[in-house]
C-alpha cells in the first residue's frame, strides 16, 4: 500500500470515527507495513492536511465549479491530499500528486465521475498556482476555527497570536532527553551519528538533543539500550522546576506515557522511589516498559485514579507531580485535530482538575512540593484552578520557579509557555509548597 493511500485511510478513520490522528497513524503504518520513508510521507500528508484544512478549502473553493459542501467526503479528502502536495511540498512532482490522487479516487469512490473531477481540479491547481486569491483571515490562513482563535487571543493577546498560530502549523522538532545515568549528551550525539542520525544540542535545555533522520526510532541501538527518551522541552522543564533530589519519595499521579517520571528518575540520579500512576492498565504497562528500557528500577507503575484517595500515601510524599488531563490546546502542532474539538467540552475540565489537585495534595508531606501542570493555555484550567486551590488550601503557597536562561526571573511560581516563543509545546507550570 502506498503512503498516500495509508494517509487517506487515516483521514477517513479520523473523520468517521473521531479517532486521534497520531494513534491511527501509528496503527495504520504498522498495518500497511510502510518503510521509514513512506511512514514519514504518510505522517507529513496526514498532519499537513489536518493543519491546513481551511487553507486548502480556501483554494478549493476557487478551483471548483460547484460547492465544497456538495463534495463526497472521501473526494474532499483526496483533493486535500493532492492540493497539500501541490501547494506545500516542493519536493513532490506535481504530476505525481495529480496522478496518485486520481488513482485513489478510482479505488475509493463509487461515482465514476469522481476521478475526472479530481483530475480536473488538481490540474487546474497546477495551472493556476500562484495566481489565485490568497487567504487573509487567520481562520483561512492558519486553519483554526474562529471560536478557538478568539479564545486564544483573549489569553495571549493580539501581538502573540499570529506567531502562535504559525507555530501550531509548524513541524515539531523531535527532542530526545539524554539518560545521563547511562551516557553523556556528547557521547550519545556521537553514537547517534554512527547510527546515521543527526543530533544537535538543544539551544537552552541541557542534556537535550534535537534529532533528525531517525527512521524507525525504536529500532535504533541507542533507543533499545535506553540511552534516551522522547520528551518536549516544556515537560522536562516542569520537572526541573520541582528540583527533585536523590532519595526523594515521589508520586506522579497522571503519569502516562511516563516522560515526567523518567525525567524525575534522572533528576534523582536513580535514587529514591517514584510511583507512576494512570487510570488505564495498558498505559501503566507502557510506563513500566519504558522504565525497564531506561534502567529505572526506582519507578513502580500502578493503575490508580488520581481522583481516588489512597490512605497509604497520606502525607508521605516529598513531591507530587500532577500533570492533569486538560484541553490540550498547547499541543496543537503535535495533535492538529485538537483544534477542531468542540470547545464546550472543555467546560467540565476545571472541575476535574480541581478535584485531582484537592485529592493528591493530601499526599504531600509538610514542607513537601506539589507541581501542577497542563499542556493548555486556557486560564480557566491554569491560573484559575491554582487560585481556587490556594483559596481552599491555606496550608499551600506558590514558590518562585528556578528558571535559568532564556527565561526571565520568576516570582509568581507560575509560567505559561506559548508556542512560537521558545520552540516548545504550550505548557503551564505551577510550583506549590506545603507549609511545615
Amino acid at each position: 500500500m502506498s503512503a498516500r493511500e495509508t494517509a487517506l485511510n487515516v483521514l477517513i478513520a479520523c473523520r468517521k470515527n473521531g479517532a486521534w490522528s497520531n494513534g491511527v497513524l501509528k496503527e495504520y503504518a504498522r498495518r500497511d507495513r510502510l518503510d521509514s520513508r513512506d511512514s514519514a510521507l504518510t505522517a507529513r500528508l496526514c498532519y499537513g492536511v489536518m493543519q491546513n484544512r481551511n487553507y486548502l478549502d480556501f483554494y478549493l473553493a476557487q478551483l471548483l465549479t460547484g460547492r465544497i459542501k456538495d463534495l463526497h467526503p472521501v473526494v474532499r479528502d483526496i483533493l486535500h491530499i493532492g492540493l497539500y502536495q501541490i501547494y506545500q511540498m516542493d519536493k513532490i512532482p506535481e504530476s505525481a500528486a495529480v496522478n496518485e490522487s486520481v488513482e485513489l479516487s478510482k479505488k475509493y469512490c463509487k461515482n465514476q465521475r469522481a476521478a475526472g473531477l479530481v483530475n480536473g481540479v488538481l490540474r487546474n491547481a497546477v495551472r493556476t498556482k500562484d495566481t489565485l486569491k490568497e487567504p487573509v483571515s487567520y481562520e483561512d490562513k492558519y486553519s483554526h476555527p474562529g471560536e478557538l482563535i478568539n479564545l486564544l487571543k483573549a489569553y495571549v493577546g493580539k501581538e502573540r497570536l499570529e506567531p502562535m498560530l504559525q507555530a501550531n502549523n509548524a513541524i515539531a522538532p523531535l527532542t530526545a532527553q539524554v539518560n545521563t545515568l547511562k551516557i553523556t549528551a556528547e557521547a550519545l550525539q556521537t553514537q547517534l551519528a554512527n547510527e546515521g542520525v543527526m543530533a544537535e544540542m538543544h539551544p537552552w535545555l541541557e542534556n537535550c538533543l534535537i534529532l533528525s533522520g531517525t527512521g524507525n526510532m525504536e529500532q535504533l541501538p541507542s533507543f533499545k539500550e535506553g540511552l534516551f527518551y522522547v520528551q518536549d522541552p516544556a515537560a522536562k522543564l516542569s520537572i526541573l522546576c520541582a528540583e527533585l533530589r536523590p532519595g526523594d519519595r515521589v508520586l506522579d499521579c497522571c503519569a502516562a506515557p511516563g516522560g515526567k517520571s523518567f525525567a524525575a528518575a534522572v533528576a534523582m540520579q536513580g535514587q529514591g522511589s517514584i510511583t507512576s500512576c494512570d487510570i488505564y492498565e495498558h498505559k501503566t504497562e507502557l510506563i513500566a516498559r519504558g522504565a525497564e528500557r531506561l534502567g529505572f528500577d526506582l519507578i513502580t507503575a500502578k493503575q490508580h485514579s488520581a481522583t481516588e484517595f489512597d490512605s497509604q500515601w497520606e502525607e508521605k510524599m516529598d513531591a507530587v507531580i500532577a500533570d492533569v488531563p486538560c484541553s490540550g490546546l498547547g499541543i496543537i502542532r503535535k495533535k492538529p485535530d485538537i483544534r477542531y474539538k468542540d470547545l464546550k467540552e472543555m467546560a467540565e475540565l476545571p472541575a476535574l482538575q480541581r478535584e485531582i489537585l484537592d485529592n493528591v495534595s493530601r499526599y504531600v508531606r509538610p514542607g513537601g512540593l506539589l507541581l501542577y501542570s497542563t499542556c493548555t493555555l486556557v486560564r480557566a484550567e491554569n491560573e484559575d484552578v491554582v487560585a481556587e486551590f490556594l483559596r481552599t488550601h491555606p496550608d499551600f503557597t506558590t514558590e518562585p520557579l528556578p528558571l535559568g536562561a532564556p527565561f526571565p526571573k520568576n516570582e509568581s511560581g507560575m509560567l505559561t509557555l506559548v508556542p512560537g516563543e521558545y520552540d516548545t509545546d504550550g505548557f503551564f507550570i505551577c510550583r506549590l509548597r506545603r507549609k511545615q
